[in-house]
């Protein structure tokens, strides 16, 4: 039977993205590739991107879509993750069963959040492989959940979020409670991010292998810790860069965005002087309040350094984001400021003029910004941003950890430091792991060959037995 490959993101921006790539890395391997979205997010492609003509290239390649069971109204924001991943959940099961019964999909490729697409896949018969979005630094954390909850390390007693969390091999000396995924978590049976955490985790050893978004040189002595749960563990990052690779067009940059971008920003950075500008973006799903984005304004303004600024029009928690309040921040900073709703992403970090990033910590931004040499300043907000932010500032040391401060003098001073201070010190890291990204995606690279492995296993595995153990279960 011919290898026909099934991919089911979680229905948010940043593994959309990276499903969207790996997608076609597939198609470039000759793959029959199906790529399950949401209504919702399929409209918002193709309203805002290229990708129905970018993949009507390959002919071997189809989109297919799904409700998520949410009104067309409903806001889909982090704050209501619950009601979508439960009301998805609710459609995506009966619909998986009767598509992996009709169809020739010989392979799944879920979100590992996606737990219960595993046990449809065993159930039925069908080859599954995870892929897990998240940074791997924080997926070891979640496979580690077991022992820390046995030991009483979670959930947390008393309000010291400075203590070490010493029970997480390879962490011991390093990873404190405020870099936990759910940091505020006072009981693990009720909380629903620690919840599906467990089913998660529980779900790995019940799969073919685990695909990664990282490479050797990263995360190395991570990935074998991580193998030791799932030997057939597959780092194929960074992908965007292992896509441009294989296209032979490492300038190109195709937006899988959800969002319209302000390409106007890029004219604003060809008008500053090289490494002159810092990028600040909180990604797609973080929510400020206002006081928040006052102290990041006046810590960035009062730094001297210029900025470009990413302000999603619900970037603005409990309130209505206006235009107004837009032109009150800028008046009088058009030179040394520029706000746009969304940007090129890509595009702004390779420019130029970027010098530095003031981020979330998104898996998906942290990876970018190793790839264009441009060191951070991490400001993290949810999950796993909170343990890569930790590993960006004390094990790679190629940027600030910010995380639970925002004072505007402190703000002032890290631009400073990322900026001026430091920033021979910091590029110097950034730039070494950025050549190490580059060789491992280039012929006979790690991330090269495990794409390579990945396809012949796919290629290998087929429709089976469904009483046949997968790879990862030994």
């Amino acid at each position: 039977m011919c290898p026909h490959v099934l991919l089911f993101p979680l229905p948010i921006q940043s593994p959309i993205n990276s499903m969207l790539q790996l997608a076609e890395l597939f198609c470039l391997a000759d793959l029959q590739v199906t790529f399950l979205n949401t209504n919702h997010n399929q409209q918002l492609l193709y309203r805002h991107t290229n990708v129905e003509s970018r993949f009507k290239q390959y002919p071997k390649f189809q989109f297919r879509t799904i409700s998520d069971g949410l009104p067309d109204d409903h806001p889909r924001s982090f704050p209501m993750f619950e009601d979508l991943i439960n009301s998805l959940q609710a459609v995506a099961e009966p619909f998986l069963r009767k598509i992996l019964t009709e169809s020739g999909v010989t392979c799944v490729i879920p979100d590992g959040l996606f737990y219960y697409a595993v046990d449809i896949c065993n159930e039925v018969g069908v080859s599954v492989i995870s892929f897990d979005t998240i940074s791997p630094c924080c997926l070891w954390v979640y496979l580690c959940f077991p022992k820390l909850i046995q030991t009483g390390d979670i959930p947390f007693k008393g309000n010291d979020l400075d203590v070490l969390i010493e029970n997480v091999p390879g962490m011991e000396d390093l990873l404190r409670r405020r870099d936990f995924p759910f940091y505020r978590l006072t009981n693990c049976a009720t909380d629903l991010y620690c919840q599906l955490a467990l089913k998660e985790i529980q779900s790995i050893p019940r799969s073919h292998g685990l695909i990664l978004n990282t490479f050797e040189d990263l995360d190395g002595p991570l990935l074998s810790l991580i193998r030791s749960h799932c030997p057939q563990t597959y780092a194929v990052g960074p992908l965007h860069l292992q896509l441009k690779t294989r296209l032979a067009d490492k300038t190109m940059s195709s937006s899988n965005s959800l969002w319209e971008e302000d390409h106007s920003s890029i004219q604003w950075l060809d008008a500053h002087p090289t490494e002159s500008v810092i990028y600040v973006s909180f990604g797609s799903l973080a929510t400020l309040t206002k006081k928040e984005i006052l102290e990041f304004w006046h810590g960035l303004v009062n730094s001297g350094i210029r900025f470009l600024w990413v302000m999603r029009s619900d970037l603005l928690r409990e309130e209505e984001f206006s235009h107004q309040f837009v032109k009150e921040l800028t008046d009088g900073c058009e030179e040394r400021a520029y706000i746009v709703s969304w940007a090129p992403q890509e595009k702004v970090l390779s420019h130029p003029a970027i010098g530095g990033f003031l981020t979330h910590s998104g898996w998906n931004s942290t990876m970018e910004s190793i790839v264009e040499r441009k060191p951070m300043i991490c400001w993290a907000v949810y999950v796993d941003q909170r343990v890569t932010s930790r590993f960006v500032g004390e094990v790679w040391k190629i940027g600030l950890d910010m995380k639970d401060i925002c004072d505007r003098y402190i703000i002032e001073k890290a631009v400073k430091e990322l900026m001026v201070t430091n920033k021979d010190k910091l590029k110097k890291s950034v730039d070494k792991l950025s050549m190490l990204a580059e060789i491992s995606v280039g012929e006979g690279g790690s991330s090269y060959n495990a794409f390579e492995y990945l396809v012949n296993d796919i290629k290998k595995l087929g429709r089976r037995n469904k009483d046949s153990n997968p790879n990862c279960m030994g």
